[in-house]
């Protein structure tokens, strides 16, 4: 069985963000959509390692913010690449407006952004799936939405072939992380990105 199958599938990508108790935070996901449209409702998986989860859990609200192909690799870093747990993602952060429901969205990078209110919630084990009603929405600009493809071919910096040290690398292909070692322990996880051993790729 080839895991790689998975990345066929047509992903967008998107900044989720939520707040509880006057804290405030967010993070890259790709499982969003629409579910039914009378009445609008989407839908979300999130895993429940993110900081994020436990905000939109807790608060029962959240915003999507929908990136588009302008979206540069800062975001995806800013966003992706470091815990909501030990960092105020907001703190610095100027491209975002709160909306209605006082949750930011992301100006920057993105073409849209969706306000939800949470009504079901799945236990998926890892992930927690919710749907939720739409609250709000608007359409920011009408570039073209980022795909899970485009971002892997246009937006992520390609990573530089590791200098030969004798040992076997091998190189997430979500953030390029780069792991040595005869073999990749199958429950590694990417210390920068949190994706699992099936998205690294053997480099030399």
């Amino acid at each position: 069985m080839n895991p790689k199958t998975m990345f066929k599938l047509s992903y967008g990508l998107f900044v989720l963000t939520s707040g509880f108790e006057g804290r405030d935070s967010g993070c890259i996901i790709n499982t969003a959509g629409q579910v039914t449209s009378e009445p609008n409702r989407i839908s979300i998986t999130v895993n429940k390692a993110n900081f994020t989860h436990d905000l939109v859990m807790s608060s029962k609200k959240f915003n999507i913010s929908v990136l588009s192909e302008e979206a540069s690799f800062d975001i995806f870093r800013h966003f992706g690449f470091q815990s909501g747990r030990d960092t105020d993602k907001f703190s610095d952060f100027k491209d975002c407006v709160r909306s209605v429901n006082g949750l930011y969205y992301v100006t920057a990078g993105t073409n849209g952004y969706i306000s939800a209110s949470v009504e079901q919630t799945v236990d998926l084990g890892t992930h927690t799936l919710f749907i939720a009603s739409v609250e709000d929405m608007d359409v920011l600009s009408d570039v073209p939405s980022a795909t899970y493809t485009y971002y892997q071919s246009s937006i992520k910096p390609k990573p530089e072939k590791p200098a030969s040290s004798g040992k076997t690398t091998w190189r997430c292909t979500v953030c390029g992380y780069i792991y040595e070692g005869e073999e990749l322990p199958p429950d590694f996880i990417c210390p920068l990105c949190k994706h699992p051993a099936s998205d690294f790729e053997k480099v030399s």
